[in-house]
């Protein structure tokens, strides 16, 4: 009989294993806006940096984060590097995501636990 932990036996875990590392990985908000902007098509570093706003080291570390899940494909070109997402179902999930935000009216958002309004409470 599986072991249970958290109410969660074992072998769910197991099974729920990927999808915990995907949305854990796509849970950071520099990430997901590198993803984000992604979905516009390629990008490098520079351009990314000027339309997030973020130094050259964050956006690099984030970028490597993403290309070790799988999620982000680099191509070289010269000496520069144009990164894009490497699944389009990357894309459909993004929009499945609003979809579901826009369906509940955002109520995400007011979660006690990992809502917006979270630090003020």
């Amino acid at each position: 009989m599986p072991m249970k932990t958290s109410g969660v036996s074992t072998a769910s875990r197991e099974e729920l294993a990927g999808a915990v590392a995907l949305f854990h990985g796509l849970s950071d908000q520099t990430r997901l806006a590198i993803v984000r902007h992604l979905t516009g098509g390629e990008a490098r570093v520079v351009d990314l940096m000027r339309a997030l706003g973020l130094p050259q080291s964050t956006v690099s570390s984030h970028l490597s984060c993403l290309r070790d899940c799988g999620l982000v494909h680099g191509r070289p070109e010269g000496r520069q590097m144009f990164y894009s997402l490497a699944r389009p179902e990357l894309l459909d999930l993004l929009t499945s995501a609003e979809t579901l935000l826009a369906a509940t009216g955002n109520a995400v958002a007011l979660c006690p636990t990992y809502g917006t309004d979270r630090t003020t409470r």
